[in-house]
């Protein structure tokens, strides 16, 4: 559904799945922090009230907040306004996406609080700053697999195709230089699960508000740093990787670290749709973060905009106050923890390109306008199935401040299971600022990582 001027224009332009790759002018790029918020999201609420304008986000720290730690939730006392179920969905569809109505329908159990929408999220001022210089002068590489021309900020805040609203996905400012935890659970049909601990280490450097512009490494967008802790079984395996902006130029570089073996290995299998870290299956490695890696093998259309129940300031969910064990159950998470609000979103569709292969034929993505950030995703299989549903339950680090990924479930409708990333209710560290230099991400590094 179009809803907006600039979702029309939008549209037409999506149907050209890519051709150009020019910079906005500068009477458009004006529009920013005008009509558009700073980031390119529409400013103005919408006709009928149940989305308020953007007036900056949400960057008030609560009482009680320690750096590091969980955040409480600043809008705790809202009042649920309704609730979405298998038996009242049509009253809503025109704002589900195909794969939200098929959970719905298919788990008795699985229903939809739908809250006030709070467009909470904010960025640092240095991130509006550099997003506005980008808009008339970074472009995407000829074969779209990679941009040129900044070290920071969105890339094309006023997208003209859906390889640019993906680019800003894929670069979408997700804080600095820290380290977190979380755990994993691939979820049986009957409710079972074993799960996975990783200590993570993040330095961003395409944004990164710790370094200057000449401080950024070019064509460099982040360096990551995986490591297993729990089960035993798999305790000390790790996982590095260089991630670039211009994969043609620098394709992704990722190691391995082996415990029982005591070795370092290049991985270059750690892309597309080889199978995610301890996932059993249920996800790719470009599943990750709703959507990450090269974008070569599909073309990409930039649908339009339309307004979608999203889950979004996913405090509860997110939070200290439940075990990993209520939120985990059989066929999707204990869904009464959670939170939707209506945004507009980007509507980007993937199809699979000629001559490449993928195990999803295509892919349907939902980006939160006011973040870039990939909301929900639709995955379809060879026959044109609906095959796959992913929804992130973000929520605002408003001391940074930045719309974190929050709880990431990823259903497979086929075999009636799910994979749950990012459950961090027990964990003692959420973000903590970190000092690192390449060489701390480097494969002689995670070498001696196994070796301590």
């Amino acid at each position: 559904m179009i809803t907006t001027r600039q979702s029309l224009t939008a549209l037409l332009l999506g149907s050209i799945v890519f051709s150009a790759h020019a910079a906005v002018s500068e009477e458009e790029a004006q529009r920013l922090g005008q009509d558009l918020t700073p980031i390119g999201a529409e400013k103005a609420g919408n006709e009928a009230g149940t989305i308020p304008a953007w007036d900056g986000g949400f960057t008030d720290v609560p009482a009680g907040f320690e750096e590091g730690g969980h955040y409480p939730d600043p809008f705790a006392d809202d009042e649920r306004l309704f609730t979405i179920t298998g038996n009242n969905y049509k009253e809503y569809e025109e704002n589900l996406s195909p794969g939200q109505i098929a959970l719905l329908t298919r788990y008795p159990g699985y229903k939809m609080h739908v809250y006030p929408t709070r467009r909470s999220t904010a960025y640092p001022q240095g991130l509006y700053d550099e997003t506005r210089a980008n808009a008339t002068k970074v472009e995407l590489i000829e074969s779209g697999n990679g941009f040129e021309g900044t070290t920071g900020g969105v890339p094309f805040p006023i997208p003209e195709s859906g390889l640019e609203a993906i680019w800003n996905h894929l670069t979408h400012y997700r804080g600095d230089t820290y380290k977190t935890t979380w755990a994993q659970a691939a979820v049986t049909k009957g409710g079972d699960y074993t799960l996975v601990d990783f200590d993570y280490e993040y330095d961003f450097i395409y944004s990164n508000q710790q370094k200057s512009p000449s401080e950024r490494e070019d064509n460099m967008l982040f360096y990551f740093l995986q490591v297993i802790t729990e089960p035993p079984r798999l305790a000390g395996s790790a996982l590095l990787v260089h991630e670039y902006a211009n994969q043609v130029k620098q394709p992704r570089r990722a190691w391995t670290y082996n415990p029982g073996q005591r070795r370092v290995r290049l991985a270059p299998n750690v892309a597309y749709d080889n199978p995610g870290t301890a996932a059993d299956a249920l996800r790719t490695n470009d599943d990750f973060g709703m959507y990450n890696g090269a974008t070569d093998r599909y073309d990409w259309k930039l649908v339009g905009k339309k307004e979608m129940y999203i889950p979004y300031n996913s405090y509860d969910v997110n939070g200290p106050d439940h075990d990993v064990s209520d939120i985990v159950q059989a066929n999707h998470i204990n869904q009464e923890h959670s939170r939707y609000e209506l945004h507009r979103v980007w509507v980007v569709e993937a199809n699979l390109k000629e001559g490449t292969s993928h195990i999803y034929k295509r892919r349907v993505f939902y980006l939160d306008e006011d973040s870039w950030g990939i909301s929900v995703t639709d995955k379809y299989d060879n026959r044109d199935q609906l095959w796959r549903v992913d929804e992130d339950h973000k929520y605002s680090y408003y001391d940074v401040p930045f719309l974190s990924p929050g709880v990431e479930v990823k259903h497979d409708l086929q075999s009636g299971r799910y994979i749950a990333l990012s459950l961090r209710n027990d964990k003692e560290v959420v973000y903590q600022p970190i000092d690192r230099t390449p060489a701390d991400f480097s494969p002689a590094a995670l070498r001696d990582l196994g070796l301590r």
